[in-house]
């Protein structure tokens, strides 16, 4: 395939070499008289000679044969302007030299550099539109079978799903108009293709394509960062009026390079969150991460896989996964295998409540980097299970953080959620617990200027996640409904799990000083999670999403809330200053942390407590240490004799 290319390269050389000697022949044609060009023929054989030499080492020199003339574009025009603005004045210098430019009149030079331009460029474009057949008559979807789209957006992804459709050989689709966000290109055209109207006149500009033979069978979204509500409304929109709605596949979805055939994808649920890529620091994640051992807890959850696959990515030295779920271990480290086979790796079975177990993988593993994902984390069941909820989030997370001191790791990632703000559960509470432990002893690495530093990153509800609403709704929805929702205010945050775990990446690298410094110790990082999204929404958009009405096709239950369950979640507490950061996505939490002997005196009464499997002793430490905890009424008795 090189040697293809650079056959190729010399060829199209060779055409620019012929037409340099030529431009300088039929400028100086046309800028002198045949006869007196011939009876001086000996003088300008040379001259044409040294222009061709001069042009084809600066032709070479200027990387003209690194482009594709299928792709010629404005970049490539400007090349040639540059290479033939330089081979005039070289040439110019080298004559003025040799005959002081006494033969050469001063304007065949200006009319050599409009020639030249002409035919390297004239070529090349000539070229491009020929590949891209632009001199035949647009498809009409009557006569070719072709479905036809109307193109939601008129920008960059427009022009190049168009320009894509003309160029390939059997799209089996047509564009037929284009919806823009504005009215400011109402009526212009992109590549033919003209703006019939804004996003919210979608049934107008339907009535006039239908009058002209041209009605949609398709809305295609061609804009990747569009607002989520607006989405939702032409998602409904579209269902009222007959119509599906797609989507362009997102660059960051091409994963194994360009296809030749146009695929246009189904609108998933996270467009319609519609948050803007936030632009990430990718050479601080790649310092923190390459070469170094890095150890993952809970690598086979849904946070902790997607940790793993980006980590590996990034190809540290050593990978570590550790989980207590035989199976869960079993899948993540088959995929490091199959996808990441250059990569260092080992999978040990382990609690993170186990700390002698832990002391033994990590004096193995020698990680330089943790990141702790392992937790119990699905509210009901937490909140019918206290003890085993409190020994692992709260004792379990103090045991890695503990071997991760006794063990010199350079850092620590603790995942952490929204629900430790005002927790109402058990779950929220021990994981507020468990950022208090991990924030005291940062603020003790600092204050002593040795040992772990403790970075905490905390995030909502992630999409898609094990048992999350999303993977719910989509069983009842494959099981013909009700979809269950707990009450019609609920709203949470989302973000899906490659977001947020690219973000804990970033927060990661912001913790430990590969962006402008290390943040100030005790802060915890939470991710910019957008505007919160209400659940009873939610399941009517996924209803619409696959392709029927909501309460009419497939109904929507009101379950009430379920013990431990907030109405809305919070990512900062009161008493939780904001600090801006140098990352997008990313902002701080002021610490509230208490005294570090406190913890560790308020842990050995934990332990005890958990010990003694005694729920009402656990929950009063609980109580102690997180003042904001609000559980609600219960049966103590119940309780203790569970």
């Amino acid at each position: 395939m090189l040697h293809k290319n650079f056959s190729r390269g010399l060829i199209v050389f060779g055409h620019d070499i012929i037409m340099a000697a030529l431009s300088f022949a039929i400028s100086v044609y046309l800028r002198l008289d045949f006869w007196v060009a011939f009876h001086h023929r000996e003088t300008w054989l040379t001259a044409t000679a040294l222009f061709t030499a001069i042009s084809a080492v600066v032709f070479w020199a200027s990387g003209l044969y690194r482009g594709i003339w299928r792709y010629a574009s404005v970049s490539d025009l400007w090349a040639i302007t540059r290479a033939v603005s330089a081979t005039l004045v070289i040439f110019a210098f080298v004559m003025f030299i040799w005959v002081r430019l006494e033969p050469l009149p001063r304007s065949v030079l200006i009319i050599e550099w409009f020639v030249l331009m002409a035919l390297l460029g004239g070529p090349r474009f000539l070229y491009r539109l020929f590949k891209d057949r632009h001199f035949g008559a647009d498809v009409n979807p009557e006569f070719d079978n072709q479905i036809p789209l109307l193109l939601v957006g008129a920008g960059d992804g427009a022009e190049l799903f168009i320009r894509a459709l003309r160029q390939s050989e059997h799209s089996q689709f047509t564009a037929v108009g284009i919806l823009a966000e504005s009215t400011r290109r109402i009526g212009r055209q992109i590549h033919g293709i003209e703006v019939i109207d804004t996003l919210e006149n979608l049934e107008p500009a339907l009535i006039k394509l239908k009058q002209q033979g041209k009605e949609p069978h398709k809305l295609v979204l061609t804009k990747d960062d569009m607002d989520g509500a607006r989405i939702g409304k032409l998602l409904e929109e579209a269902g009222r009026l007959g119509l599906t709605l797609a989507r362009l596949p997102k660059l960051t979805d091409l994963k194994t390079g360009l296809k030749d055939r146009i695929e246009i994808k189904p609108i998933a649920i996270e467009d319609l969150l519609g948050r803007p890529q936030v632009p990430l620091h990718r050479n601080s994640m790649t310092q923190l991460i390459h070469g170094k051992n890095v150890l993952v807890t809970g690598a086979g959850g849904s946070i902790g896989s997607e940790l793993v696959r980006q980590v590996a990515a990034l190809e540290p030295s050593l990978l570590t996964l550790i989980d207590n779920s035989e199976y869960a271990l079993y899948r993540i480290d088959l995929e490091v295998c199959e996808h990441f086979q250059n990569i260092n790796h080992q999978s040990e079975i382990a609690d993170v409540r186990d700390r002698g177990r832990l002391t033994q993988v990590f004096k193995n593993a020698k990680p330089d980097i943790v990141f702790h994902a392992a937790a119990l984390k699905h509210v009901p069941i937490v909140e019918r299970n206290v003890i085993e909820g409190i020994n692992t989030n709260v004792l379990g997370t103090a045991n890695v953080a503990d071997t991760c001191r006794a063990s010199d790791v350079q850092n620590m990632v603790l995942i952490s959620t929204d629900k430790a703000v005002n927790p109402t559960s058990i779950m929220g509470a021990s994981k507020r617990l468990a950022e208090c432990y991990c924030q005291a002893h940062d603020l003790l690495a600092e204050s002593t200027g040795a040992g772990t530093r403790f970075v905490t990153v905390r995030f909502g509800n992630v999409l898609g996640s094990t048992g999350s609403v999303v993977p719910l709704f989509q069983r009842q929805l494959a099981e013909g409904g009700p979809l269950t929702v707990t009450d019609t205010d609920v709203s949470r945050f989302f973000m899906t799990i490659r977001e947020a775990v690219e973000l804990v990446l970033q927060a990661a690298a912001l913790g430990a000083g590969e962006i402008g410094g290390r943040m100030p110790a005790g802060n915890i990082s939470v991710l910019d999670m957008g505007k919160p999204v209400r659940i009873i929404d939610l399941a009517r958009q996924m209803i619409r999403l696959a392709g029927l009405e909501p309460e009419k096709d497939i109904a929507i239950d009101i379950v009430g809330l379920r013990p431990g369950e907030k109405l809305f979640e919070e990512v900062f507490h009161g008493g939780e200053p904001v600090v801006e950061t140098k990352c997008a996505g990313i902002l701080l939490a002021a610490p509230r942390a208490a005294d570090i002997n406190e913890i560790k005196d308020a842990f050995a009464r934990l332990r005890l407590a958990c010990a003694a499997l005694d729920n009402v002793a656990a929950l009063d430490v609980l109580g102690q240490l997180v003042p904001e905890y609000i559980r609600y009424p219960i049966d103590k008795h119940a309780l203790t004799h569970r």
